[in-house]
This record gives C-alpha cells, structure tokens and sequence, in this order.
C-alpha cells in the first residue's frame, strides 16, 4: 500500500503551502484528495508543493485536476509551486503541465 505524508502551512495572504511528500496511488487517492480539498476550503488560495513526490497514478493525477478546477469555480488561486522529476514527466506525458504547472 502506497503512503503518503502531507504537511499545511499559512502564508501572510492567506494562502495555504500543501506540500506532499511519498506516493499517491488508488489505495490511498481519497485520502490525499480529502488533504487537498480540504486545504482548498480553509484557504484563500493554494500553492501545492510536490518536489518529495517519489510517484503518483492517474488517480492522484485526477485528485489534482478536481482541486484545480474547484479553485478555478471559487476564484481561489490554485499553482503547484514545486514538482519532483517523476512526476513532472508523469504530467508531461499527460499534456497536462502547461495546465497545471502554467
């Protein structure tokens, strides 16, 4: 089973840094999409830092996509201020980091 750890800091702004750390897989996305989701909610915004991110699956991939365009519905600022060389290929090779690393 694949674990994850996650650690939430508040900036001046009220903005949220969520910085995960481990592996996101279908065993254990839920949780990590709660951690986000959450973190979104009690937030004016959200910087998700995955520079410790050793591997995450398409369901940690979708978590992601869910909590951007959540933040996008309530104007929230969402951006990944850091990401891990495997997961940036991961989402080079979805298109995706023009998406969510733009």
């Amino acid at each position: 089973m694949a674990e994850f750890t996650h650690r939430l800091s508040e900036g001046a702004d009220g903005r949220f840094v969520l910085a995960l750390a481990g592996e996101i897989d279908l065993s254990n996305s839920r949780d990590a999409r709660g951690v986000l989701l959450g973190a979104l909610d009690r937030s004016q915004g959200l910087d998700v830092d995955l520079d410790e991110m050793r591997y995450m699956d398409t369901s940690g991939i979708a978590s992601l996509i869910e909590v951007f365009q959540k933040a996008g519905g309530t104007g929230k600022p969402f951006r990944i201020i850091a990401v891990s060389d495997k997961i940036r290929l991961i989402l080079d090779h979805l298109k995706l980091t023009g998406i969510l690393l733009g």
